[in-house]
Protein backbone atom coordinates (compact mmCIF):
# COMPACT_ATOMS: atom_id res chain seq x y z
CA UNK A 1 0.00 0.00 0.00
CA UNK A 2 1.18 3.31 -0.56
CA UNK A 3 0.98 5.26 2.40
CA UNK A 4 1.45 8.70 0.71
CA UNK A 5 -2.25 8.06 -0.14
CA UNK A 6 -3.23 7.77 3.33
CA UNK A 7 -1.84 10.97 4.53
CA UNK A 8 -2.34 13.31 1.73
CA UNK A 9 -5.88 14.26 1.97
CA UNK A 10 -7.74 17.71 3.20
CA UNK A 11 -9.73 17.19 5.84
CA UNK A 12 -12.56 19.10 3.97
CA UNK A 13 -13.02 16.73 1.34
CA UNK A 14 -16.48 15.03 0.43
CA UNK A 15 -16.43 11.09 1.95
CA UNK A 16 -18.66 8.72 3.85
CA UNK A 17 -18.67 9.26 7.71
CA UNK A 18 -16.57 7.05 9.20
CA UNK A 19 -16.23 5.51 13.30
CA UNK A 20 -14.15 6.32 15.66
CA UNK A 21 -13.55 4.21 18.76
CA UNK A 22 -11.47 6.26 21.66
CA UNK A 23 -10.09 3.89 23.88
CA UNK A 24 -10.05 5.38 27.34
CA UNK A 25 -7.01 3.45 29.24
CA UNK A 26 -7.15 5.50 32.45
CA UNK A 27 -8.43 3.30 34.99
CA UNK A 28 -10.42 6.27 35.67
CA UNK A 29 -7.77 8.19 36.89
CA UNK A 30 -8.30 12.42 36.08
CA UNK A 31 -5.99 13.03 33.13
CA UNK A 32 -5.70 15.82 30.26
CA UNK A 33 -5.13 13.34 27.40
CA UNK A 34 -8.52 12.18 27.08
CA UNK A 35 -10.19 15.83 26.79
CA UNK A 36 -7.28 16.62 24.27
CA UNK A 37 -7.84 13.35 21.99
CA UNK A 38 -11.87 14.79 22.10
CA UNK A 39 -10.63 17.70 21.02
CA UNK A 40 -8.26 16.70 17.83
CA UNK A 41 -11.77 14.12 17.23
CA UNK A 42 -14.21 17.36 16.92
CA UNK A 43 -11.96 18.92 14.39
CA UNK A 44 -13.51 16.38 12.26
CA UNK A 45 -16.98 15.85 13.50
CA UNK A 46 -18.58 16.45 10.18
CA UNK A 47 -16.94 13.70 8.89
CA UNK A 48 -15.80 11.26 11.61
CA UNK A 49 -18.49 10.16 14.34
CA UNK A 50 -16.77 8.81 17.80
CA UNK A 51 -17.40 7.22 20.84
CA UNK A 52 -15.28 6.52 24.45
CA UNK A 53 -15.02 3.53 26.22
CA UNK A 54 -13.86 3.55 29.64
CA UNK A 55 -11.48 0.01 29.02
CA UNK A 56 -9.71 -0.59 32.67
CA UNK A 57 -12.59 1.51 34.68
CA UNK A 58 -15.70 -0.33 33.18
CA UNK A 59 -14.27 -3.28 31.24
CA UNK A 60 -15.87 -1.49 27.62
CA UNK A 61 -14.19 -2.64 24.80
CA UNK A 62 -15.40 -1.73 21.51
CA UNK A 63 -16.50 -4.45 18.69
CA UNK A 64 -14.60 -4.02 15.40
CA UNK A 65 -17.43 -2.54 13.63
CA UNK A 66 -15.26 0.89 13.64
CA UNK A 67 -13.20 2.50 10.89
CA UNK A 68 -10.56 3.99 13.47
CA UNK A 69 -9.28 3.44 16.66
CA UNK A 70 -7.32 5.28 19.19
CA UNK A 71 -6.07 3.91 22.37
CA UNK A 72 -4.84 6.54 25.08
CA UNK A 73 -2.45 6.80 27.56
CA UNK A 74 -2.84 5.61 31.39
CA UNK A 75 -1.02 4.89 34.76
CA UNK A 76 0.81 2.17 36.41
CA UNK A 77 2.08 -1.30 34.79
CA UNK A 78 1.22 -1.53 31.59
CA UNK A 79 1.56 -5.84 31.32
CA UNK A 80 -0.85 -5.61 34.40
CA UNK A 81 -4.80 -6.19 34.13
CA UNK A 82 -7.18 -8.06 35.85
CA UNK A 83 -7.76 -10.98 33.70
CA UNK A 84 -11.19 -9.66 32.28
CA UNK A 85 -10.41 -6.04 30.62
CA UNK A 86 -6.83 -7.01 29.11
CA UNK A 87 -8.28 -10.06 27.95
CA UNK A 88 -11.18 -8.46 26.02
CA UNK A 89 -8.75 -5.83 24.67
CA UNK A 90 -6.22 -8.15 23.39
CA UNK A 91 -8.71 -10.02 21.61
CA UNK A 92 -9.52 -6.53 19.87
CA UNK A 93 -5.75 -6.34 19.37
CA UNK A 94 -5.95 -9.64 17.59
CA UNK A 95 -9.18 -9.38 15.62
CA UNK A 96 -7.86 -5.81 14.28
CA UNK A 97 -4.58 -7.21 13.19
CA UNK A 98 -6.01 -10.05 11.36
CA UNK A 99 -9.14 -8.51 9.82
CA UNK A 100 -6.36 -6.27 7.90
CA UNK A 101 -3.55 -8.84 7.03
CA UNK A 102 -6.22 -11.21 5.19
CA UNK A 103 -6.84 -7.98 2.45
CA UNK A 104 -10.22 -7.31 4.24
CA UNK A 105 -11.67 -3.74 3.28
CA UNK A 106 -12.01 -1.07 4.59
CA UNK A 107 -8.74 -1.79 6.61
CA UNK A 108 -9.02 -1.27 10.26
CA UNK A 109 -7.03 2.22 11.63
CA UNK A 110 -5.24 2.35 14.88
CA UNK A 111 -3.30 4.84 17.39
CA UNK A 112 -1.91 3.69 20.47
CA UNK A 113 -0.38 6.00 23.15
CA UNK A 114 2.03 5.52 25.86
CA UNK A 115 0.45 2.86 28.37
CA UNK A 116 -1.32 1.15 25.19
CA UNK A 117 1.47 1.55 22.97
CA UNK A 118 3.66 -0.53 25.57
CA UNK A 119 0.95 -2.97 25.80
CA UNK A 120 0.67 -3.72 21.87
CA UNK A 121 4.51 -3.85 21.19
CA UNK A 122 4.95 -6.07 24.30
CA UNK A 123 1.80 -8.38 22.47
CA UNK A 124 3.09 -7.89 19.38
CA UNK A 125 6.76 -9.16 20.58
CA UNK A 126 8.67 -6.60 19.40
CA UNK A 127 10.34 -5.04 22.15
CA UNK A 128 10.76 -5.40 26.30
CA UNK A 129 8.40 -3.05 28.29
CA UNK A 130 10.22 -2.32 31.95
CA UNK A 131 10.48 0.32 34.69
CA UNK A 132 12.56 2.96 34.08
CA UNK A 133 14.95 3.75 36.95
CA UNK A 134 13.50 7.55 37.41
CA UNK A 135 10.26 8.78 35.34
CA UNK A 136 10.67 10.60 32.26
CA UNK A 137 8.87 14.01 32.25
CA UNK A 138 8.65 17.09 30.87
CA UNK A 139 8.61 18.33 26.87
CA UNK A 140 11.51 16.27 25.31
CA UNK A 141 13.53 15.93 21.92
CA UNK A 142 12.88 12.86 20.42
CA UNK A 143 14.87 11.69 17.33
CA UNK A 144 14.17 9.83 14.03
CA UNK A 145 15.28 6.74 12.21
CA UNK A 146 15.81 6.52 9.35
CA UNK A 147 12.90 5.19 8.74
CA UNK A 148 11.51 8.32 10.57
CA UNK A 149 12.51 10.43 7.60
CA UNK A 150 10.99 8.35 4.69
CA UNK A 151 7.77 8.25 6.40
CA UNK A 152 4.66 10.34 5.26
CA UNK A 153 3.61 11.31 9.04
CA UNK A 154 6.30 11.66 11.02
CA UNK A 155 8.08 12.73 8.37
CA UNK A 156 6.24 15.91 8.34
CA UNK A 157 8.20 16.95 11.32
CA UNK A 158 11.44 18.82 12.20
CA UNK A 159 14.63 16.36 13.24
CA UNK A 160 15.01 16.01 16.59
CA UNK A 161 11.00 16.53 16.93
CA UNK A 162 9.26 17.65 20.47
CA UNK A 163 6.88 15.96 22.95
CA UNK A 164 5.52 16.00 26.09
CA UNK A 165 6.81 12.63 28.12
CA UNK A 166 5.49 11.08 31.01
CA UNK A 167 6.16 8.07 31.93
CA UNK A 168 7.58 5.23 34.15
CA UNK A 169 7.89 2.85 31.84
CA UNK A 170 9.68 2.20 28.44
CA UNK A 171 9.69 -0.43 25.88
CA UNK A 172 13.68 -0.92 24.77
CA UNK A 173 15.36 -4.13 23.24
CA UNK A 174 13.86 -4.30 19.91
CA UNK A 175 13.59 -7.82 18.57
CA UNK A 176 14.52 -6.38 14.73
CA UNK A 177 13.52 -10.22 13.20
CA UNK A 178 10.13 -10.03 14.51
CA UNK A 179 9.73 -6.11 13.84
CA UNK A 180 10.39 -7.44 10.23
CA UNK A 181 8.12 -10.75 10.21
CA UNK A 182 5.68 -7.68 11.22
CA UNK A 183 6.51 -5.27 8.19
CA UNK A 184 7.00 -2.64 11.62
CA UNK A 185 9.54 -0.06 11.42
CA UNK A 186 10.86 2.08 14.42
CA UNK A 187 10.67 5.33 13.52
CA UNK A 188 11.87 7.14 16.37
CA UNK A 189 14.24 6.83 19.55
CA UNK A 190 14.93 8.60 22.70
CA UNK A 191 18.59 9.56 22.23
CA UNK A 192 20.65 9.69 19.07
CA UNK A 193 23.51 7.93 20.74
CA UNK A 194 23.58 4.62 23.33
CA UNK A 195 24.66 5.18 26.79
CA UNK A 196 26.09 2.70 28.94
CA UNK A 197 23.42 1.54 31.51
CA UNK A 198 20.40 3.46 29.86
CA UNK A 199 18.82 1.67 27.19
CA UNK A 200 17.06 3.71 24.33
CA UNK A 201 13.53 3.74 24.60
CA UNK A 202 11.53 2.94 21.21
CA UNK A 203 9.45 5.74 20.96
CA UNK A 204 7.83 5.55 18.01
CA UNK A 205 6.58 2.80 15.70
CA UNK A 206 4.54 2.05 12.51
CA UNK A 207 3.07 -1.62 12.98
CA UNK A 208 1.46 -1.36 9.46
CA UNK A 209 0.34 1.32 7.36
CA UNK A 210 -2.79 1.56 9.35
CA UNK A 211 -1.43 1.47 12.58
CA UNK A 212 0.62 3.97 14.46
CA UNK A 213 2.55 3.93 17.85
CA UNK A 214 3.96 6.25 20.11
CA UNK A 215 5.91 6.17 23.47
CA UNK A 216 4.95 9.99 24.15
CA UNK A 217 1.21 12.19 24.53
CA UNK A 218 1.20 13.39 20.39
CA UNK A 219 -2.36 14.57 21.54
CA UNK A 220 -1.05 17.22 24.29
CA UNK A 221 -1.83 20.68 23.12
CA UNK A 222 -0.14 23.67 23.82
CA UNK A 223 -2.66 26.03 25.48
CA UNK A 224 -3.94 23.60 27.56
CA UNK A 225 -1.11 21.95 29.05
CA UNK A 226 0.45 25.52 29.31
CA UNK A 227 -2.47 26.37 31.34
CA UNK A 228 -2.49 23.41 33.07
CA UNK A 229 0.75 23.97 34.34
CA UNK A 230 0.43 27.00 35.12
CA UNK A 231 -2.39 26.65 37.89
CA UNK A 232 -0.59 27.16 41.20
CA UNK A 233 -0.49 23.97 42.73
CA UNK A 234 0.65 22.69 39.24
CA UNK A 235 3.72 24.42 38.87
CA UNK A 236 4.39 24.15 42.96
CA UNK A 237 4.18 20.46 42.28
CA UNK A 238 5.80 20.28 38.96
CA UNK A 239 9.38 22.39 40.66
CA UNK A 240 9.25 20.55 43.78
CA UNK A 241 9.42 17.36 41.67
CA UNK A 242 11.52 18.06 38.80
CA UNK A 243 13.03 21.36 39.93
CA UNK A 244 12.81 25.04 38.35
CA UNK A 245 15.23 23.97 34.78
CA UNK A 246 12.30 21.41 34.19
CA UNK A 247 9.31 23.12 34.49
CA UNK A 248 10.54 26.43 32.74
CA UNK A 249 11.64 24.14 30.11
CA UNK A 250 8.09 22.83 29.81
CA UNK A 251 6.50 25.77 29.42
CA UNK A 252 9.10 27.17 26.71
CA UNK A 253 8.45 24.11 24.61
CA UNK A 254 4.94 23.98 24.85
CA UNK A 255 4.73 27.85 23.75
CA UNK A 256 7.24 27.27 20.57
CA UNK A 257 5.50 26.68 17.55
CA UNK A 258 7.69 24.51 15.62
CA UNK A 259 7.80 22.32 19.04
CA UNK A 260 5.39 20.45 20.88
CA UNK A 261 2.91 22.01 19.23
CA UNK A 262 3.85 20.83 15.70
CA UNK A 263 3.79 17.78 17.15
CA UNK A 264 -0.06 17.69 18.27
CA UNK A 265 -0.92 19.12 14.83
CA UNK A 266 0.90 16.70 12.86
CA UNK A 267 0.83 13.22 14.45
CA UNK A 268 -2.99 12.51 15.80
CA UNK A 269 -4.71 14.80 12.79
CA UNK A 270 -2.65 13.37 10.15
CA UNK A 271 -3.43 10.06 11.19
CA UNK A 272 -7.48 10.55 11.24
CA UNK A 273 -7.02 12.29 8.00
CA UNK A 274 -5.42 9.24 6.58
CA UNK A 275 -8.24 7.03 7.81
CA UNK A 276 -10.46 9.90 5.70
CA UNK A 277 -8.34 9.35 2.98
CA UNK A 278 -8.53 5.80 2.58
CA UNK A 279 -12.03 5.44 2.88
CA UNK A 280 -12.08 8.11 -0.32
CA UNK A 281 -10.82 5.82 -2.29
CA UNK A 282 -13.16 2.74 -1.37
CA UNK A 283 -15.99 5.28 -2.00
CA UNK A 284 -14.90 6.17 -5.77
Amino acid sequence: MNLYALYGSNKNDKTMRLKLAILDMNAGVANQGMRCIKEIANQYIDQVDWEVFDVRAKGEVPDTSFDIYISSGGPGHPLEGDGHWDRKYYELIDALWQHNQQGNYPKKHAFFICHSYQMVCHHLGIGKVSRRSKRSFGALPVFMTGAGYQDPLLGKLTNPFYVVDVRDYQVTAPDHDQLEALGASILAIEQPREVEGQPRAIMTVRFSPEWFGTQFHPEADPEGMTRYYELPEKRKETIDTYGETVYANIIAHLNDDDKVKLTHDTLLPGFIEGAIRASERLSV
